[in-house]
């Protein structure tokens, strides 16, 4: 029902975040190991509860409706159980960070699982996930560090675009369906043609944070070579999914998507060694 391999598109942005903190704070293993396993824990409890809410819609999406619940392969109270063990895996590694990550890991969890109603009502739903999967480098950052800086927000503010941008783009394929049901979404309201030019205006604004990311925290110029390659895989993203053509959307969102998120931290992980 999870992949743990879908956890790839955000997990890089979080240790990206640790590599920073790592620049003036000491390495603790124990620490890296805490943050990933919030990291799983707090996104399989939001997708476990997201495929819980949709069971419905799931079922009636011919796109979805293979998925577990829909066949009857799991239970929705088989599901919820998975839910609560995997918030207890978020909260108790969140413990672990220290008191101040234990007390924003509770608003932290609502605001995941509030994501799975947004569809609901409103077009920015793309935006709320965005913002909700941005909050994983400041939470990491601030697991090392215990403050926060203008610098991680730079880079939250990138995966925020970067999610966004490409949560348009998969969402075109539920287009007819969305209408269907009165769901809301970018391309419900403004067409599949004009919401790949959004898509495309938010990942302009991943590379421009990205940029703002190398001022703020004065990083040496091989990390633009890095931001670059950035640019021309989501470039490629674009290039292969056109509104005419949607077949290419998985290529672009679970491969592509996760060599962006790989190369960033490669990038940061090099930097930081120079």
């Amino acid at each position: 029902m999870i992949k743990f391999s879908h956890t790839v598109f955000a997990l890089p942005f979080a240790l990206s975040a640790v590599v920073m903190a790592l620049k003036n704070h000491k390495f603790i293993i124990l620490d890296l190991i805490w943050i990933i396993f919030a990291m799983v824990g707090a996104r399989s409890a939001a997708m476990g509860f997201n495929r819980i809410v949709d069971a419905l819609l799931d079922k009636k999406n011919p796109r979805t409706s293979a998925r577990e619940i829909p066949l009857k392969i799991l239970t929705k109270k088989q599901t919820g159980i998975f839910v609560i063990l995997s918030s207890i895996v978020f909260i108790f590694s969140a413990l672990m960070l220290g008191k101040l990550c234990f007390f924003l890991c509770f608003p932290v969890l609502f605001f995941l699982f509030f994501y799975s109603y947004t569809k609901r009502f409103t077009k920015f739903c793309h935006i709320y996930l965005g913002f909700g999967i941005s909050l994983a480098p400041i939470g990491a950052f601030i697991a090392i560090t215990n403050t926060l800086s203008l610098s991680v927000i730079f880079l939250s503010l990138a995966l925020m675009t970067y999610i966004a941008g490409f949560d348009i783009l998969y969402a075109c394929q539920d287009i007819d369906f969305d209408k269907k049901e009165n769901l809301f979404s970018i391309p419900v309201k403004y067409g599949i043609k004009k919401s790949m030019k959004i898509s495309c205006f938010f990942h302009v604004f991943m590379i421009i944070f990205l940029l703002c990311l190398h001022i703020s925290f004065q990083m040496k110029p091989v990390f633009l070579l890095f931001i670059f390659i950035i640019g021309i895989l989501l470039f490629i993203e674009h290039k292969i999914v056109q509104p005419d053509n949607l077949k290419n959307i998985n290529i672009a969102f679970f491969h592509i998507n996760s060599l962006v998120s790989i190369v960033l931290f490669t990038g940061i992980f090099v930097e930081s060694l120079i």
